[in-house]
């Protein structure tokens, strides 16, 4: 059975104004808007913030569809779960009557699902990517449910919020119409539908506590920048975005190929026999009809393709063993004398679960996005790969006897056509790609002014989020406290959770040392 709980029939802005103008204004704009709005009057008056909520049980039966739909409690080992489910505009700047669903689980320890605590939205990196699914009781999630209500949101267009798969997107048959429907999935939405579910779900509407883990962490920042009266603090894993104006893309990628030619430098010192290996591979590739080899799902594998291990294989705590693993049984065994030789079923299987187009589209079609405001990106990494082609060129390396270096976290438009998922998208893509007219993600103005207690874990060789321009960022963002160790990669928190998270959380309420 459902409990269905009725939306507010009139949620009054933050801060009321003895204006010339009605404040039911806010009510037509986004939460970003209006929290900007708000900022701008605030410098010019001193009247207190008040919060009012007003639920109207007509309103509940009056729209066929409701904002809210809560299901019941059940259970996972250590831990209770429940389902919420929202409609939410797709657009929020105009509209509204073009509804997604949002997905979020609530989450907390057993016994606990009647005990009045503060909230915890957890921001999953990607993008593109659904928050992971608990199967019982571990890692951060049950350290945070110590003292949190965890909520686990799927990011529109992931998990169960309306999810953009190879088969979804392909009912809007425009390339230009289905390029437009993407826009409405960065960072900027996604902080919409936080703000959507936090006035709905949390009693008063009162601020939450966010930890954005990498990409998750690019939303954290643009929550300070827009919504901040949201927030209660801010925890970041990872992510700590450039901000500045334009396309930062290009920056991002120069200087994050030089972290992985360090990488690829550290993986093949430890696996010095996967030199030869994957020299034999590429080679193999090159020279094999139409330069590559199909793939299960219909796509084809080439050198530049094989390259892309390296985005799982060289930034996680355990990526180089698993990339070694990988290559040990890249070969089929020659059971009868004679038989050529061939890259064997496990290898190609296991290469595109390592890819997960086929799962998660999104990933590819938006990466560069992200890192736009106000400029195009015109494929970065594929023009910033251009002047590092020597290092890069997986043939010719092969060819020379060095070591074929993998690349790391960059979309390439080639991909479009070697990756069976991704085809149907490849025009959409290239549209987005020459976009110019980005939103704003970032307010540096209001991070300079932010008076939310903003605590990161900053990995110093994190192969995906450059710490040089990192730090950059957090020179910006007033108040911040930097935990800077090479004790983790990227994957910090899924890899020591419990630790992490408790670090961070200490770094705010006291338990650890200011300086």
């Amino acid at each position: 059975m459902l409990k269905i709980n009725a939306p507010p029939s009139l949620i009054k802005p933050l801060f009321n104004f003895n204006l010339s103008f009605s404040s039911s204004i806010y009510s037509t704009l986004s939460p970003l808007q209006s929290s900007s709005l708000r900022r701008f009057h605030l410098r010019r008056t001193s009247i207190r913030s008040l919060v009012t909520m007003s639920v109207s049980k007509s309103d509940a039966t009056s729209q066929s569809t409701p904002e809210h739909v809560a299901g019941n409690w059940y259970s996972v080992p250590d831990l209770r779960l429940r389902d919420h489910r929202f409609m939410a505009p797709l657009d929020y700047n105009r509209d509204a009557s073009s509804k997604i669903s949002i997905f979020a689980r609530e989450v907390v320890a057993v016994g606990k699902e009647d005990q009045p605590m503060p909230y915890l939205l957890y921001l999953q990196g990607g993008p593109g990517f659904e928050c992971p699914r608990p199967t019982e009781g571990g890692g951060w999630i049950l350290k945070a449910c110590e003292e949190f209500r965890v909520i686990l949101m799927d990011q529109r267009g992931t998990g169960l919020s309306t999810p953009l798969t190879p088969s979804s997107m392909q009912q809007i048959k425009s390339a230009q119409k289905l390029a437009d429907y993407l826009t409405h999935f960065r960072a900027d939405s996604i902080v919409n539908d936080a703000e959507f579910i936090r006035v709905r779900l949390v009693p008063e509407a009162k601020p939450w506590t966010v930890l954005g883990q990498s990409y998750g962490g690019f939303c954290g920042v643009t929550y300070l920048s827009f919504a901040p009266q949201g927030l209660k603090q801010v925890l970041l894993t990872g992510g700590i975005p450039p901000i500045g104006d334009g396309c930062t893309a290009d920056s991002v990628y120069r200087a994050c190929f030089e972290q992985i030619i360090h990488q690829n430098e550290k993986y093949y010192k430890r696996f010095p026999q996967d030199i030869g290996i994957v020299r034999d591979v590429v080679t193999f590739l090159a020279e094999s009809e139409g330069g590559g080899v199909q793939l299960p799902s219909g796509g084809i594998l080439t050198p530049r393709g094989l390259q892309f291990l390296g985005l799982s294989g060289l930034g996680g705590s355990a990526g180089f063993e698993r990339l070694h693993y990988l290559f040990e049984r890249v070969w089929d065994p020659i059971l009868v004398p004679g038989a050529p030789k061939q890259i064997s079923s496990y290898f190609l299987n296991a290469y595109e679960s390592w890819v997960s187009f086929d799962t998660n589209p999104l990933y590819a079609i938006l990466h560069e996005s992200i890192y736009c405001q106000g400029a195009s990106s015109r494929w970065s990494a594929h023009r910033v790969r251009a002047d590092h082609e020597s290092n890069f060129d997986a043939i010719k390396a092969a060819k020379e006897g060095r070591p074929v270096l993998f690349t790391g976290e960059m979309i390439y438009p080639w991909m479009f056509d070697e990756s069976e998922a991704l085809k149907p998208f490849k025009e959409a893509a290239h549209i987005l790609a020459e976009k110019e007219d980005w939103p704003p993600l970032y307010d540096i103005t209001a991070l300079k002014d932010n008076k939310v207690p903003v605590a990161a874990a900053v990995y110093y060789e994190d192969m995906y989020v450059n710490f040089k321009l990192v730090m950059e960022t957090a020179s910006q963002i007033a108040g911040i406290r930097l935990w800077i160790t090479n004790e983790y990669m990227h994957s910090g928190l899924r890899d020591a959770g419990g630790q992490v998270l408790d670090h961070l959380l200490g770094m705010l309420n006291g338990k650890k040392p200011l300086f």
